[in-house]
């Protein structure tokens, strides 16, 4: 790609591809959200993995933290494979507050069973924004970016499934 064919990416940063520049733009803007998305969703579960308390502590400490790592390494992935098909990523927390939807949480208290329904709740919005994306990576036949999305999605429905079971109440299957 010439520096006049994608003049949002600097020249000594023109990764070659054999995408089309409009292909490389999709992507990458499906790719970015996500990527906004795990990082606001990586704090927030090492906010409630700070923060929560009560009788299951240690569980819930535990599975919030283990949840955290797995979200934090889709970050550099995400990031690669934007990169590798030519385009750029985020540069900074300004970038990720633009592009997230995950919404943030700075209350001082946050009761247990809420942190993990939130956190099943941005699990399952993750998971369906996974899926547009898949969509999009799909549409421009980007099957390495549709294989990396496929394992996430399974990731993340997992995620949601453990926060499901976590949270429900002792003794019952109310959700």
């Amino acid at each position: 790609m010439s520096p006049a064919k994608n003049a949002k990416v600097a020249a000594d940063l023109d990764t070659p591809s054999d995408l089309p520049q409009e292909a490389t733009d999709k992507i990458s803007k499906a790719l970015n959200g996500l990527l906004a998305d795990a990082f606001a969703l990586y704090l927030k579960t090492k906010n409630f993995h700070w923060h929560i308390s009560g009788r299951h502590f240690r569980d819930y400490h535990l599975m919030l933290d283990e949840q955290a790592a797995q979200i934090f390494a889709t970050t550099d992935e995400l990031a690669e494979r934007v990169r590798k098909v030519g385009g750029t990523t985020i540069r900074s927390i300004g970038g990720i507050a633009k592009l997230q939807t995950i919404k943030d949480n700075d209350e001082a208290y946050v009761p247990p069973r809420e942190m993990l329904r939130e956190l099943m709740n941005d699990n399952k919005a993750m998971a369906t924004a996974m899926r547009k994306a898949h969509k999009i990576v799909d549409d421009v036949e980007d099957a390495a970016s549709a294989g990396l999305l496929e394992n996430f999605i399974d990731e993340t429905e997992r995620r949601t499934w453990f926060l499901f079971e976590a949270s429900r109440q002792e003794g019952g299957n109310e959700d």
